[in-house]
């Protein structure tokens, strides 16, 4: 059983920091960087005190089992999404939205910006592409660095049948605008999620101002493109070894 603690690194310590992003409310909002440092440390014992368990920050076999992982699989069985596992990332972020109070700007939303070279300072400027920037970033994968939804129609490589992750641009039909995604051009991305033949389910920013999944009705959008990271394009160890476990290709 491996135990975790403050200097530990490793695809279980990525892991560890996407659990605890998901589980503690409201998240710590932890860097998922396989990384066990003092941030890691604080939302953990945190989390041992939620759970009345000894909170000494060190992640051993009763944490892994209230994180709700069997201890013979904390460390054989990566909690990643076949294919995708940026994909969990972007779960982590669920919840964050604007702030409506009048000059005030969510701290997040900038960082989400800050990896696009238009790198704007409010939340108010749309975002749903700063966000898909900042989850590929995190997952060492070089994204458009663009601003723009419909820069994605033509990165990386087209997805034919889409799976969970899968970043997916739309548009809305006969209009260049959009109130439920804040955007100026009618272009949405996110990440996909679900779908039925009468809608799309993405997981995106932007989305009526906060980080959430939204059903898109295709019969007022158009689905543009699926895409996915050209392979030679991943460059983090801990995603790289993730992918490799599950035979992604």
């Amino acid at each position: 059983m491996l135990v975790l603690k403050q200097g530990s690194k490793g695809k279980d310590v990525l892991k560890l920091q996407l659990l605890l992003n998901r589980y503690l409310k409201p998240s710590p909002k932890l860097m998922v960087d396989g990384d066990f440092g003092a941030k890691t440390k604080e939302a953990l014992i945190r989390f041992q005190k939620e759970k009345k368990l000894t909170a000494d920050g060190i992640a051993g076999k009763n944490t892994w089992k209230a994180l709700g992982v069997a201890p013979k699989a904390a460390t054989d069985t990566p909690m990643i999404t076949v294919n995708a596992p940026w994909f969990d990332i972007a779960k982590a972020e669920l919840g964050i939205a604007e702030i409506s109070e009048k000059n005030k700007h969510n701290e997040r939303i900038i960082a989400y910006h800050a990896t696009t070279t238009l790198g704007a300072k409010t939340d108010e400027v749309p975002w749903c592409s700063s966000f898909v920037n900042w989850v590929l970033n995190q997952a060492g994968i070089k994204g458009t660095n663009n601003a723009l939804a419909k820069s994605w129609a033509t990165w990386g490589v087209k997805v034919n049948t889409p799976y969970k992750g899968i970043i997916t641009v739309i548009k809305r039909k006969n209009k260049n605008s959009d109130s439920s995604t804040g955007s100026s051009t009618g272009y949405h991305v996110g990440f996909y999620n679900s779908s039925t033949p009468t809608t799309i389910n993405l997981l995106g920013g932007n989305q009526s101002d906060k980080v959430k999944y939204s059903n898109f009705y295709l019969k007022s959008y158009d689905i543009i493109a699926y895409r996915k990271p050209i392979q030679t394009t991943i460059f983090h160890p801990l995603i790289n070894d993730a992918m490799r476990y599950a035979n992604y290709c």
